[in-house]
């Protein structure tokens, strides 16, 4: 038995992603179709060991019969094509970021608030959150829970991956071209990003943050507590993939770094490596291709009352995308929230 599941935005590095996740995950599959653009039609895209599936083109798919559609084609295309899929009766689970401050849509990090899936049905349409908000409030949830947060000041360290193949493309051809002393010429990114780091992650708003920033805090605010106060710097690294947070949280509640550390040992979805030694930390190039997200240097902040800060990394197209995704879809098929599948 198994559902039939569309994966759009299928030859995109989330898209890929998200297929692999099916495959690993042994996700209960009785179809399985990859759709994109019509220029990527054809494309072959391998599913688990022995299967191949060749690119179909989204805007002439009929969604009638698919149980679920797993959505990472971009917001643009989000907007048009999700609510048509919906409307067909596919579950959809997107992981732009068209739909996540829309009222009427759950904006879902599994771990942290997997209750919000019962008011999926409004539309239809599930959000996946942006990728530096679900590795930060997986490490926040526990911490809350226990000691009420008043208060988060992040800064991020965001690899180009966040930017799709194309930035990882960058990257590389700007590194390259300095070794050889050729001209660097930036195209995803508003400077150089190779042995660099930009202050600037999508586009500036009225008050001088960026949207990347902006969503962290209303993102944060929907998913954990609305009564949160959170102010986020977001800053690209040259790094292929995996983001690094610093986060200062200030709690209501008295807390000690042991007690932060032995709550975060315990909690669903994170990996605590915090030995105060040289290495004794976790970094992108470690955790590339986990699913966890990993939090160390967990310290007392002393500059608030009740102030902790730790360092949190995760693979942003893993859990920051494509796992959660997939991780929502178990979700609802955990809760029954799902229709029975369909004979494989």
């Amino acid at each position: 038995m198994g559902y039939r599941v569309a994966v759009v935005g299928a030859t995109g590095a989330v898209g890929r992603e998200i297929i692999k996740t099916l495959a690993e995950r042994d996700f209960p599959i009785s179809d399985i179709v990859a759709l994109a653009s019509g220029r990527s039609t054809g494309t072959e895209i391998s599913f688990g060991d022995k299967q191949v599936l060749k690119t179909q083109n989204l805007e002439k798919f009929d969604f009638h019969g698919w149980d679920i559609a797993l959505f990472s084609p971009g917001a643009s295309v989000s907007a048009i094509h999700a609510p048509r899929a919906a409307a067909a009766g596919c579950v959809v689970i997107d992981n732009t970021s068209h739909f996540r401050m829309d009222p009427d849509v759950p904006l879902v990090v599994p771990e942290v608030n997997p209750e919000a899936l019962l008011g999926f049905r409004k539309k239809n349409i599930i959000a996946n959150p942006n990728c530096s908000t679900i590795q930060m409030v997986v490490a926040l949830k526990p911490l809350h829970d226990e000691f009420k947060i008043k208060r988060v000041i992040v800064a991020t360290y965001q690899s180009v991956s966040g930017a799709g193949k194309e930035g990882m493309d960058e990257l590389f051809n700007n590194s390259r071209a300095i070794y050889v002393n050729d001209p660097v010429t930036p195209q995803q990114f508003t400077k150089n990003i190779a042995y660099n780091v930009i202050p600037h992650i999508d586009v500036f708003m009225d008050d001088g943050s960026t949207k990347e920033e902006w969503k962290m805090v209303v993102e944060t605010k929907k998913i954990l507590d609305p009564n949160i106060a959170v102010t986020a710097t977001c800053v690209r690294v040259p790094v292929f993939i995996g983001h690094a947070e610093a986060v200062h949280v200030e709690f209501e509640n008295p807390v000690t770094a042991g007690e932060a550390r032995a709550t975060l040992r315990d909690a669903p979805g994170v990996t605590v490596i915090d030995v105060r030694e040289d290495g004794g930390y976790a970094t992108p190039a470690e955790i590339a291709g986990e699913d966890n997200v990993f939090v160390s240097r967990i310290r007392k902040d002393p500059t608030v009352p009740n102030g902790i800060a730790f360092w949190c990394v995760s693979d942003n197209l893993r859990k920051g995308a494509a796992l959660n995704a997939v991780q929502i879809a178990e979700s609802l098929i955990a809760q029954n929230l799902l229709s029975q599948p369909k004979a494989a």
